[in-house]
């Protein structure tokens, strides 16, 4: 039987892997560890879930990171966008134990102080892309139009601006596609992509969010084996997927109302990962797993194996 109809077979489940946390982010699958790392980033912690064993271990950095992404060719060093620098450090994995600076690649938007980074990735050839966003002077009160997206291998590249909340990143190299999010557009960004050079061109939106009738603020995300992309959204408790044409596919429900991000992993790479937060809830609001991380299976596709950061 092929995987396929293997998987369609198996119930759709949706269960919680971690307590809650203030602003769970940036989920990171690591193949060569079976790990899953990810952040919380008013608490300044970074993450590690390992599934088979169920252990989940986390500690504490000096600021803010907006996600984390393993360095190719070390098992224990993580690049971290932290506060509006991109930072290499060293840590062991395990609880509470200390983190090592190891070095600097750079620091971004520094005639914007009060921005930060908030959410990156590697492309498939293990650069980073990773995005600001505008000072928040209370919950949910962003400054507009503040922040950029940066491209960082040799140099660190402003390659868009004028960006609301930078989010999601998703590559497909068949269709030579790179797709972003600014979280405030309430729209999918599809870009032409040169994986050679890593630059971005023919930008146009394929999913609009109120037109396609859906609530909420499109966040991070990630694609599968089809193309179609899987899109946590941001106070509508709902995992999307969307076709490359921007046709809207399924809708999956999330026990949180405040869904982050979404990535896949597991040993077969067909467990989607999902991180949540209950930053936005007001004091005795929400339910009990707002924040929590969840693992979704029995979806029936398959995502690619994440890429680690290449010096």
């Amino acid at each position: 039987m092929h995987w396929k109809e293997y998987i369609k077979r198996m119930p759709l489940e949706v269960k919680q892997i971690t307590g809650p946390l203030v602003l769970g982010e940036g989920p990171h699958w690591d193949d060569r560890v079976q790990a899953l790392y990810f952040v919380s980033i008013h608490e300044k912690t970074i993450h590690k879930y390992n599934p088979a064993s169920g252990e989940h271990t986390k500690t504490t950095l000096d600021g803010r990171p907006g996600f984390i992404v393993p360095v190719e060719g070390a098992l224990d060093q993580f690049l971290v966008g932290l506060e509006r620098e991109f930072v290499v450090l060293q840590w062991d994995g395990a609880e509470g134990s200390a983190v090592k600076f190891v070095r600097k690649i750079g620091e971004v938007d520094q005639d914007a102080t009060k921005n930060r980074i908030n959410d990156g990735k590697a492309d498939p050839r293990g650069r980073i892309f990773g995005g600001t966003m505008g000072d928040e002077k209370s919950p949910g009160d962003f400054a507009q139009e503040q922040g950029s997206l940066y491209r960082v291998d040799g140099n660190i590249t402003r390659v868009a601006d004028k960006i609301g909340i930078s989010n999601g990143l998703a590559w497909d190299l068949s269709a030579k596609a790179m797709y972003y999010i600014d979280s405030l557009e309430q729209n999918v960004r599809r870009y032409d992509y040169d994986v050679d050079t890593g630059d971005i061109s023919n930008m146009r939106h394929i999913f609009n969010f109120p037109k396609n009738g859906l609530d909420g603020f499109p966040d991070g995300g990630t694609i599968d084996t089809d193309g179609n992309l899987w899109i946590a959204v941001f106070n509508n408790g709902v995992v999307i997927q969307v076709s490359p044409e921007g046709k809207l596919l399924r809708q999956i429900p999330i026990p949180a109302k405040q869904v982050t991000s979404c990535t896949f992993g597991g040993p077969n790479l067909d467990i989607l990962f999902v991180t949540t937060s209950h930053y936005m809830n007001k004091p005795g609001e929400g339910d009990p797993q707002d924040g929590c991380t969840f693992m979704v299976t029995g979806l029936g596709v398959k995502g690619h194996p994440n890429v680690n950061f290449k010096f």
